[in-house]
């Protein structure tokens, strides 16, 4: 960390306007926060910082221990191809650390404690014709992990992390996408009440790949999924989407960071929530960079949150910076709010109750997002999933 000297003109009763804003005032913008792979440069939330204001610090407190949780916690299930290689990654094995640089405290304790990092990797040209599907199933503790996927040039796949039971799992997600490959990395959140999960998941993107990045949060007390991505090749691709139901007493976050670095790069943000129930809560902040280099980009994000009772809570804060005026779009979008009177009148003159109206309301607003993951399997759970919550939001 950076330390403050007091300079000779301080000594000499000077103040210098400019190093005394620059002391007091906190960072603000996504790509000047601290990265340390020490947790001690961090030191505990309050939830004054930037990153943690929206954030119920006291329920996020058990991933704020620096000490490693007893083994065994998280039981992990693997179903891949044959062509998939997997192995275990030390501090300091490649392509361990190749990106990814934790910037809070959560992840540098996950990277901490994590002795063994475990490796998916799709080797070059390989095509896989199924998902690889990773089970976490949690039985309760504090649980670290640091997860590499590493899809190789010109490869194929897709990698859903499935994430079940009850932990305070703190969680590291590292992924590479090299030229030409072109994967989707899909995080399930479907936790029991009482789960508390933070996940940092940091992707870099290299020349003519592709990313699709889902996150879909339904269960868990509290769960932050921050993913952030850098298109860093010439014409990367990184399209990221998001899908929560947040009921009464949860709450479920997202900061998303999207930094286009390279030339011609396409990016495309889309989170979607609802939320029903007393003290129901979600927070989204989306910031996108369009860097110096990054001429010809076109980016946009947008988050819309739809809220279906009294009591809930939605925040949302897009964030653009661009720092070059050579690029073909860039834009952002939020919007929170009730059911649309004329989508509920139209379906009631047409013979439709208006709790069907309403049903069907919701799932044509969240559908979108589960139509764009492209595992007809999981489309169909996540469906019935979100008929299962209205169905609870509707007995209550």
């Amino acid at each position: 960390m950076t330390t403050a000297t007091e300079s000779p003109a301080a000594a000499e009763g000077h103040i210098d306007p400019a190093a005394l804003v620059a002391s007091v005032v906190p960072v603000q913008t996504r790509s000047e926060r601290l990265t340390s792979f020490d947790p001690a440069d961090f030191g505990t939330p309050t939830g004054r910082e930037v990153n943690w204001k929206l954030s119920p610090i006291a329920r996020l407190a058990p991933l704020f221990v620096d000490e490693a949780g007893p083994t065994g916690v998280i039981t992990v299930d693997v179903q891949a191809p044959d062509a998939v290689e997997q192995l275990r990654l030390a501090a300091g094995d490649a392509p361990r650390g190749e990106h990814f640089r934790p910037e809070d405290l959560p992840a540098a304790l996950a990277w901490t404690h994590e002795t063994e990092a475990p490796l998916l990797r799709i080797p070059a040209s390989v095509e896989l014709d199924e998902p690889v599907v990773v089970r976490l199933t949690g039985t309760g503790g504090l649980a670290h992990a640091h997860v590499v996927i590493d899809a190789q040039p010109n490869s194929r796949g897709t990698v859903v992390l499935r994430h079940e039971g009850t932990a305070d799992h703190a969680q590291n997600v590292e992924i590479i996408v090299r030229d030409g490959a072109d994967l989707t990395v899909v995080s399930v959140q479907r936790w029991n009440d009482d789960a508390v999960h933070a996940a940092s998941h940091q992707a870099r993107v290299d020349r003519d790949a592709k990313l699709t990045h889902v996150v879909v949060s339904f269960g868990g007390g509290v769960v932050r999924v921050n993913p952030s991505v850098e298109l860093s090749g010439p014409g990367a691709e990184g399209r990221l989407y998001g899908l929560s139901f947040a009921d009464a007493g949860q709450h479920l976050e997202s900061q998303v960071y999207l930094h286009h670095k390279g030339p011609h790069t396409v990016g495309d943000v889309l989170y979607k929530g609802a939320l029903q129930g007393q003290s129901a809560r979600s927070v989204w902040i989306g910031d996108v960079l369009i860097g110096p280099d990054a001429t010809g980009t076109d980016s946009y994000e947008a988050n819309r949150n739809l809220v279906l009772t009294d009591g809930a809570r939605a925040d949302s804060i897009p964030n653009l910076e661009i720092e070059t005026g050579d690029i073909q779009g860039a834009g952002h979008a939020s919007a929170t709010g009730r059911f649309d009177d004329e989508q509920l009148f139209y379906l009631q003159a047409r013979g439709i109750t208006e709790d069907e109206a309403r049903r069907l309301v919701v799932l044509g607003f969240l559908t979108e997002i589960v139509q764009r993951i492209g595992i007809p399997e999981l489309e169909t759970e996540l469906i019935e999933a979100i008929e299962h919550e209205l169905a609870e939001g509707a007995a209550a």
